[in-house]
């Protein structure tokens, strides 16, 4: 498998209360065919909308490493180091 069919998915504790999904993986893009993408994005969702989304240095093989990247910007969400913008983001990509 890779990152094309089985994202990286953690999902966040906000200090403030609620919650975030981290989604690490190949996003959909209505111009290129899924199996040609080849970057990797890190997005935050928050219910069904999509809050902040970067492009990572990530290959869609490199799922050990998505998945460790998640875990990480969970974790800096739930001690509050990070907020929900994509700039606070860029230092994990």
């Amino acid at each position: 498998m890779s990152l094309r069919h089985t994202p990286a998915v953690e999902h966040a504790s906000l200090p403030g209360g609620g919650t975030v999904t981290v989604w690490v993986g190949v996003p959909e893009d209505a111009y290129i065919e899924h199996s040609q993408v080849t970057n990797v994005d890190l997005q935050l969702h928050e219910g069904k909308g999509l809050v902040a989304s970067i492009t990572t240095s990530l290959s869609p093989d490199e799922e050990d490493e998505a998945h460790d990247l998640a875990r990480r910007v969970k974790a800096a969400i739930e001690a509050g180091e990070v907020g929900l913008h994509a700039g606070e983001l860029e230092r994990f990509a």
